[in-house]
């Protein structure tokens, strides 16, 4: 496939698509309700603003997280300004939320009442406002019993002028950006990818008014540029110059996709090049069309598939190799010291640290690659759960560059995945 074919075909499918029509249908009802309560109108769909991904339009078809900014009547704002309003305002809409979804978790959750449905895996973050003069909003935080000001305008205004400044690259970049972390389990927020994509176009005009034809080109320098980044804990945030956390390195995985754009380029016009993007942005990339000799039953399956993801934290897994009569060793350490991986060995995969708040549910992934899984018909790759808690117990069968990954999920949603090569370097059997 031509270049501009795969990218353009990318782009098709992170389209957030039919699901805004059940955003659109969800958001409206929530406002209704609101503004029959605090306004006493009914049918309502004023008072409201989306921020976030979706109202910057950078979100992608696995968004699960939707931002909306319920607008307070100004005449309220003296009876919620002691220390208590932020609490009450937030109490109030829960209340009003949770009578119009009666079997709908509904909660409070610091600055907004959280709306978590269950069909969709949609979550709405109900964060009610008071607008200012200069269209900036001040929103309740029940941790310093206060009120904190936010201007999701400026942010929506700047990446807008970005967007057009580059002939709607920037959107494109931040989405592709996005089903990188999905695919690769970045844990980077959406404001703070928005903001470095933004960054970036500020260090280069290359790509103004280039199409997709470009776009591997745009992708290697972005990864590059994201590789380059000093580590540090936060950023201005584009438009609003308000801080944005930081909440894990990205750069280790940026030069990693950085490396395998390269590749990928090397590749251009091969069906090799279509797996090697997929590599960098997961499935939402096409596959080319095929032959081959070999026949075996393709029962991999893909998480994405099966469940929205939406990276939001981090997970880090390693594996225990063990043999009678020999001592335990830690297959990332045997990958470093570039130690042979042989057959007949236990392997033990484990949870080395985990950032999502319990409780959550782990899945895994053992992926068998290369001739060998393919003659004896044996490449696996089902979506499957743990053998005991937090762990997936294999065996070393044959040679090949075996892949295992572990995803996290959190109110039926991935929030956080990792995948550890296993490279089986002897064709004996277990």
């Amino acid at each position: 496939m031509k270049v501009s074919e795969i990218f353009g075909q990318l782009l098709e499918n992170l389209k957030v698509g039919d699901a805004s029509t059940t955003i659109a249908m969800r958001r409206d009802a929530i406002i209704k309700a609101l503004n029959e309560d605090f306004r006493s109108i009914e049918g309502s769909t004023a008072h409201r603003l989306m921020v976030g991904s979706y109202g910057r339009h950078t979100a992608i078809r696995s968004v699960s997280d939707l931002d909306l900014i319920f607008i307070l009547p100004s005449g309220l704002r003296s009876s919620y300004d002691d220390e208590n309003g932020p609490r009450r305002v937030l109490n109030r809409v829960r209340d009003v939320l949770t009578k119009r979804y009666p079997n709908t978790d509904v909660r409070v959750d610091q600055c907004v009442a959280r709306v978590q449905f269950t069909t969709n895996k949609f979550k709405f973050e109900v964060q009610p406002a008071f607008e200012n003069a200069d269209g900036s909003f001040d929103y309740p935080d029940t941790k310093s019993e206060g009120w904190k000001l936010t201007k999701p305008h400026d942010e929506i205004a700047a990446t807008k002028e970005c967007n057009d400044r580059t002939s709607n690259n920037m959107r494109h970049l931040a989405r592709m950006a996005r089903a990188w972390k999905d695919a690769n389990g970045v844990a980077m927020g959406g404001l703070l990818i928005d903001t470095l994509v933004h960054r970036f176009f500020s260090t280069t005009s290359e790509y103004d008014d280039k199409g997709p034809l470009w776009f591997d080109f745009m992708v290697r320098d972005f990864f590059e540029f994201l590789a380059n980044e000093p580590n540090q804990e936060r950023y201005l945030a584009l438009g609003s110059k308000q801080w944005v956390a930081v909440k894990a390195r990205f750069q280790p995985k940026a030069k990693k996709a950085y490396s395998r754009c390269l590749e990928a380029i090397e590749l251009e016009g091969k069906a090799a090049a279509n797996r090697k993007w997929r590599e960098v942005f997961g499935t939402a990339v096409p596959l080319a069309d095929t032959k081959t000799d070999r026949t075996f039953d393709d029962t991999e399956e893909f998480v994405e598939h099966l469940y929205p993801v939406d990276i939001a934290y981090s997970v880090a897994i390693d594996c225990k190799v063990t043999q009678n009569g020999f001592r335990t060793m830690l297959l990332r350490t045997m990958l470093r010291d570039k130690t042979p991986l042989l057959a007949r060995k236990g392997l033990d995969f484990i949870i080395v640290e985990c950032t999502v708040p319990e409780p959550y549910e782990v899945k895994w992934k053992v992926l068998n690659q290369g001739y060998e899984a393919e003659r004896r018909n044996k490449i696996r790759g089902q979506i499957v759960p743990s053998s005991r808690p937090g762990t997936r117990h294999e065996q070393t069968n044959f040679r090949g560059d075996h892949v295992v990954e572990c995803y996290i999920l959190k109110d039926g949603i991935v929030v956080a995945r990792d995948a550890i090569d296993v490279p089986i370097s002897t064709n004996n059997d277990s």
